[in-house]
């Protein structure tokens, strides 16, 4: 099994704001997808669409200001089944985000094109803590054919 590891820090912005992000449909879509439905709640389905495809992902955990975890029940054929898992934490005037996708069979291309897209997104992420500005798709930047 392989994983993707991310961390950003956040300046000035707490573990419940990080979480609120993660956890709210307007969060969401204010830093990985603009078109962003579904259920947040524990056992929900939150609905990602993207341009070239579509993840779905079930809430299987819910720590308020401490963790988010989502299976992947729906996209890409490399992501059925894998786990993301957000892990929340102060460290001084820092928010930690540890981020880990975790479950891959192989390290395959697109996890290679996957894990820096996660990096992207988690700067989106950070941007939209601390400005209130992200570049959730399709304003994200793009890195290479898969998008």
């Amino acid at each position: 099994m392989a994983d993707i590891l991310h961390q950003v820090g956040v300046k000035n912005a707490s573990p419940d704001e990080a979480y609120r992000a993660l956890t709210t449909l307007d969060g969401l879509s204010g830093w990985w997808t603009e078109n962003t439905t579904g259920d947040t709640d524990i056992d929900g389905v939150i609905r990602f669409r993207f341009e070239p495809g579509d993840i779905d992902m079930k809430v299987v955990e819910l720590n308020a200001g401490s963790r988010v975890r989502w299976e992947v029940v729906d996209g890409p054929a490399e992501w059925i089944g894998t786990h993301v898992n957000f892990a929340l934490e102060r460290e001084g005037e820092y928010t930690l985000i540890r981020f880990i996708h975790e479950g891959w069979a192989e390290p395959v291309p697109f996890m290679h094109h996957c894990s820096t897209k996660w990096g992207v997104f988690m700067l989106s992420l950070k941007s939209l803590l601390e400005t209130g500005e992200g570049a959730p798709a399709p304003r994200d930047q793009k890195i290479d054919a898969w998008n």
